[in-house]
């Protein structure tokens, strides 16, 4: 025969028992769901010149060591005489990603084992920010605005964690104006990319049958925010300026072809897209 009271003391034991192992399933599902959210996080990001020189340089988690940035482009130089480093790599624990653009190295870190893909679509939509605040994306226009990049980079991550990507979504909280590049620098990348495309004669060419219809590619390379503020502005002298309002298209095709050793067409594609460049002010 039990008695009752004893009873009563295994049903608390049972109670207890239960909520312990509710709570220990509880903490495993949180700790699970910290260390995935942790796992989605970047460590640094920084730029560097073709020589090297770190120009941006933005530590998130401080888990890096200081050196993190010289022993990338050490390894990326040094790669070996079997073609170029690959965008992701790892080196003493560290995750390096990176893609190259204007002739930069632009890369991040992480210590996770984050996805190699998603990090390169981040990296390309960061360079894409950067390029539609600077003007155009090059080594000088980032050191002519480097404060400028670095409030982009604290409103697009924040602590490593990807927050807001798209520019427009940005332009409510960015206030610093951007430093445009001289003209006749982006002149001369539009004539030489011109050149390189059609050649001298073909260039020579297209500049005398768009000249009165179009206008040079390198009028699209300027800030977006030269229309944030509206269509007039005010000069120093008190008076206002009408600024234009524009918007920019551009058709881009790209041919993929397949060819057999023999020279024969095995599959051939044609994929077109149009991209426009918006400087209307407002929100029409």
């Amino acid at each position: 025969r039990i008695r009752p009271g004893l009873v009563e003391l295994l049903r608390r034991d049972v109670r207890d028992n239960e909520k312990e192992v509710s709570n220990q399933s509880t903490g495993r599902a949180s700790c699970a769901g910290r260390n995935t959210r942790r796992q989605m996080s970047l460590s640094s990001f920084f730029i560097l010149s073709p020589r090297g020189d770190c120009i941006i340089s933005k530590d998130f988690r401080g888990d890096m060591p200081l050196d993190a940035a010289e022993a990338f482009f050490r390894k990326v130089k040094g790669w070996g005489p079997h073609g170029d480093a690959p965008p992701v790599f790892e080196l003493d624990g560290v995750n390096y990603i990176f893609i190259r653009k204007g002739g930069m190295l632009i890369a991040c870190t992480t210590r996770y084992n984050l996805s190699p893909s998603v990090c390169i679509e981040l990296l390309n939509r960061t360079a894409k920010v950067f390029k539609d605040y600077c003007g155009v994306l090059s080594e000088e226009s980032i050191r002519k605005n480097f404060i400028l990049i670095y409030e982009l980079l604290d409103e697009v991550f924040d602590y490593g964690y990807p927050q807001v990507t798209s520019t427009e979504g940005l332009k409510n909280f960015i206030y610093n104006e951007a430093q445009p590049v001289e003209q006749a620098l982006l002149a001369g990348m539009a004539n030489a990319a011109l050149t390189a495309v059609t050649g001298a004669r073909g260039a020579g060419h297209a500049r005398a049958v768009l000249g009165g219809s179009s206008v040079p590619s390198s009028a699209a390379h300027k800030p977006i925010q030269a229309t944030a503020g509206g269509s007039a502005s005010r000069v120093g002298g008190g008076a206002v300026t009408k600024q234009k309002n524009e918007i920019f298209v551009d058709i881009v095709e790209r041919l993929t072809v397949l060819f057999s050793p023999q020279g024969h067409i095995v599959n051939s594609t044609i994929d077109g897209s149009i991209q426009m460049k918006s400087y209307l002010a407002g929100n029409p």
